[in-house]
């Protein structure tokens, strides 16, 4: 199909445009079966000069219309002049354009070699860049993976527990590489293996879901909301000014234990709580001890590190019932240029964005607690988007995940509700019930299946009876990890290999006898 620059690059950027309208607060998410389907074609066939430039603009079109909260939450909370916040969302989408240029270049190389490669090729390419932006050094942010827009169908995401979120990004991918081909070659096998192939997507996703079972939780969590404004600052008073709200809080609590016993849950920390603090510490002592339950919170941790430095973590603590410390987890994977600034020593000309992140010290065990009934895992606010890691709380036993979270910071942008929609399959990857408590929503009870079972509204202050039960039973993606994205990998890898070696096998072929001859002689006289 022999298709112009211009119309090769108006296909790349509603590529690009298309996909991320599949996700919050677009939620259209059936637009990402075609999308990609859109920069197979504007690769397919073009000149290895163009080729790179469609998937750059791919990217340089899907991150900032996707993330626009990014350029938000640094104008508000970086003090950071508009047109700085635009420029760093604008360099998120150039580092997202540049991986994905290697994907146009890869597929328009192959064209060149064989007439179908490129589209056997597509989904395991695919998954193979959105593995490398998950494990990118200092900078890997997976957010809005290609699967998650398939994640919102009951029946779709049981995939899930087999494969994690990669395969569900694969078969998103392998049908747009089988749309692609079925458009260029207007074969009617293609388009037979289309048909039959969104046929059963179709019947998968209307009647699929009524066969997922509905397990009811034996237990209940008091998940409580605590609704403060987000704040940069706060003032070494903080406490005696809002004993009000606390004694509030303090009462929600204390209230729904009594009213029906179960685990009292507070998000991550919203405000300057630290068990240091002694004023703090003995309201929450007296919290877990006047309702006879457990109590978990997210605080923030000073500790003396081996060289005698004071060092802060992002922590989780569990309270018992008579107000003793049973367990910690210090939060592992922090937020790059929010809770940490990545080799803030190089960085010098980025002194003003920098200048008020604090350093907080990662924590290094994923640490699993006790709770009657069961063994919990704790992972804090932007852990939830890297699949394989909280895996790893399955892994070491923990049979409820427990996600406490700070979103107040993104505001009403579609940065909460992607953030929940993320943290919702990582429930469904390991199945096990999950208890997400943030500090102004969403705060939600999700089965092993991906259902929101219980759910409270956004921007109020108060307290949630989520049911949830303990699971010790384990799944593929729990025992084997990112296999898929691993297999994806060793198969990109092997392809390209094979048309490199064939290219190279032409070659020879095409070069005349006599030069041949006069090749090997050189050869032997070395």
């Amino acid at each position: 199909m022999k298709l112009s620059r211009p119309l090769r690059s108006v296909l790349a950027i509603a590529s690009g445009f298309f996909l991320a309208l599949s996700f919050p607060d677009y939620n259209l998410p059936l637009l990402a079966w075609g999308a990609i389907a859109l920069l197979i074609l504007a690769s397919v066939g073009a000149g290895l000069r163009d080729a790179p430039l469609y998937g750059f603009l791919h990217g340089v079109v899907f991150y900032p219309t996707c993330l626009p909260w990014v350029a938000v939450v640094i104008r508000q909370y970086g003090e950071v002049e508009p047109f700085d916040a635009a420029g760093v969302v604008l360099l998120i989408g150039i580092a997202g354009g540049i991986i994905l240029a290697s994907f146009s270049t890869s597929l328009a190389w192959l064209s060149c070699k064989s007439s179908t490669a490129p589209f056997i090729i597509a989904p395991f390419l695919w998954v193979t860049l959105e593995f490398a932006r998950t494990h990118l050094p200092y900078i890997g942010f997976p957010w809005n993976l290609t699967g998650y827009a398939a994640s919102g169908n009951l029946a779709f995401v049981q995939l899930a527990p087999l494969t994690g979120i990669y395969g569900l990004s694969f078969v998103i991918a392998a049908f747009n590489g089988l749309l692609a081909w079925a458009v260029i070659t207007r074969s009617r096998q293609a388009w037979t293996a289309l048909g039959t192939a969104a046929a059963v997507l179709i019947l998968i996703a209307l009647v699929g879901p009524h066969f997922v079972p509905k397990p009811a939780g034996r237990y209940v969590a008091h998940l409580v909301q605590t609704n403060f404004p987000q704040s940069e600052h706060y003032p070494a008073n903080w406490l005696d000014i809002h004993a009000g709200e606390l004694d509030e809080l303090e009462k929600i609590s204390v209230d729904a234990a009594h009213r029906e016993p179960g685990i009292i849950i507070w998000p991550e920390v919203p405000a300057p709580f630290s068990l240091q603090d002694s004023k703090f510490d003995v309201r929450v002592q007296r919290i877990a001890r006047d309702s006879g339950q457990y109590f978990l919170l997210g605080v923030v941790a000073w500790k003396i590190s081996p060289g005698k430095q004071l060092e802060a973590t992002n922590s989780a603590v569990l309270l018992n019932p008579t107000g003793e410390r049973t367990y910690t987890y210090d939060k592992i994977h922090l937020v790059p240029f929010g809770e940490y600034v990545p080799l803030r020593q190089w960085i010098t000309f980025a002194g003003r964005l920098t200048a008020d992140i604090s350093d907080f010290t990662p924590g290094t065990v994923y640490s699993v607690g006790q709770l009657p009934g069961g063994r919990f895992g704790t992972f804090i606010c932007y852990e939830a988007i890297f699949p394989s890691e909280i895996a790893n709380f399955a892994r070491g036993g923990a049979e409820l995940l427990i996600n406490i979270s700070n979103d107040g910071w993104f505001g009403r942008s579609a940065a909460p509700p992607q953030h929940l929609m993320m943290s919702r399959v990582r429930a469904v990857e390991s199945r096990r019930w999950m208890l997400r408590d943030t500090n102004n929503g969403y705060t939600v009870s999700v089965d092993p299946y991906g259902r929101i079972v219980a759910e409270m509204a956004t921007d109020v202050r108060g307290e949630l009876d989520a049911p949830y039960d303990f699971r010790s039973d384990r799944t593929l993606y729990s025992l084997w990890g990112d296999w898929i994205a691993w297999l994806s990998l060793i198969a990109s890898i092997l392809v390209l290999a094979r048309a490199i070696a064939m290219k190279q096998t032409r070659n020879e072929a095409s070069e005349p006898p006599s030069a041949r001859t006069k090749s090997k002689e050189r050869h032997r006289r070395r």
